[in-house]
């Protein structure tokens, strides 16, 4: 009986433990959870506990450019923190759609009236993404990157061929003979591709009297780079496209000689916060970074913007060489 009463109380004693243990764990998960969330909530807005002090912010620009609202409130974020002495716009990425790149130069062009910016192109910055470089008052380039792609595309699918195999016929009644073309269901009719012409051509003009304006170009220069290829950081320089070659460091040396931005200020990344959609692509993007697999991460949110502004048509400003899916 005394051994059995012993062996109770040694089983109270053990659950006691066990429940204090439970209880220490799971509040430790919370705090960390917690903790977890506040600097991804921080790092995503760049506004941590050291947000206070000067610093230089770097906000990258990657993948496929389409209109996002949520950097455009992260350039105003950017360009209201007093903290923030200077921009590095880094930027590698081969373009996107005409309305984003319009609308991420213009968010830079207005964060640029209150803060010293700096493009550097770790990469490519080539079509939407030399929009993007246009809008610094500096360009810094690598060597070995690409820059330029000055151009306009309009792509579509012509699958009246493939129809016709299957037996397959689209019927459609149009108010007039140019509402919805091109259709990709029949051939293109001059009429229509004309007016496509007509729409990439305006457009074209535009992107390069951007260049020709902040790049201080004659006609005779633009020419020279307008042509629609891509052109090294080496060959950028003697034609204009960039101002100088170098890394980071370059850039932020600019700052610092130029636009008196205070010497050795940490250099701090400031990122979106993620958009309220959450896609198929996001979803398989948040468990490579989850991973570690950074690379393969942002690769596959990319997906997801690039998919998203293709479904959605218009032009693009993207340099996708011939074979590329």
């Amino acid at each position: 009986m005394a051994a059995d009463a012993e062996l109770l109380i040694d089983r109270r004693r053990l659950r006691r433990k066990l429940s204090l243990w439970r209880v220490l764990g799971i509040g430790g998960l919370v705090v960390a959870v917690g903790a977890v969330g506040l600097r991804a909530r921080s790092g995503s807005e760049g506004l941590g506990f050291g947000a206070v002090r000067p610093q230089i912010a770097r906000v990258s620009v990657s993948g496929f450019i389409a209109g996002s609202e949520a950097t455009a409130k992260l350039l105003k974020r950017v360009g209201e923190a007093s903290a923030v002495q200077g921009v590095v716009v880094s930027i590698n990425s081969p373009g996107g759609s005409t309305t984003g790149s319009e609308e991420l130069y213009r968010n830079l062009r207005q964060l640029a009236e209150k803060k010293p910016v700096v493009a550097f192109v770790d990469g490519t910055a080539a079509s939407g993404a030399y929009i993007t470089a246009l809008a610094a008052d500096h360009i810094v380039a690598r060597e070995t990157s690409l820059v330029g792609s000055i151009g306009v595309l309009f792509q579509y699918p012509e699958v009246s061929g493939l129809l016709d195999k299957v037996g397959v016929k689209v019927e459609a009644i149009k108010s007039s003979p140019l509402k919805a073309e091109p259709s990709g269901f029949a051939p293109t009719s001059p009429e229509a591709r004309a007016a496509l012409a007509s729409v990439v051509g305006d457009t074209y003009a535009w992107f390069k009297g951007l260049v020709a304006e902040r790049r201080k170009m004659s006609d005779q220069q633009l020419a020279a780079v307008s042509d629609g290829r891509v052109f090294s950081g080496r060959q950028s320089i003697p034609l204009k496209l960039v101002d100088e070659l170098g890394s980071e460091r370059q850039a932020v040396a600019w700052l610092e000689s130029e636009r008196k931005v205070a010497k050795n200020l940490p250099v701090t990344d400031w990122k979106p916060r993620s958009e309220s959609d959450f896609g198929l692509w996001s979803a398989l993007g948040t468990g490579a970074n989850l991973l570690g697999l950074d690379g393969l991460s942002a690769r596959l949110r990319g997906l997801e913007t690039e998919t998203r502004a293709l479904t959605e048509g218009g032009l693009l400003v993207l340099w996708r060489p011939a074979g590329t899916p």
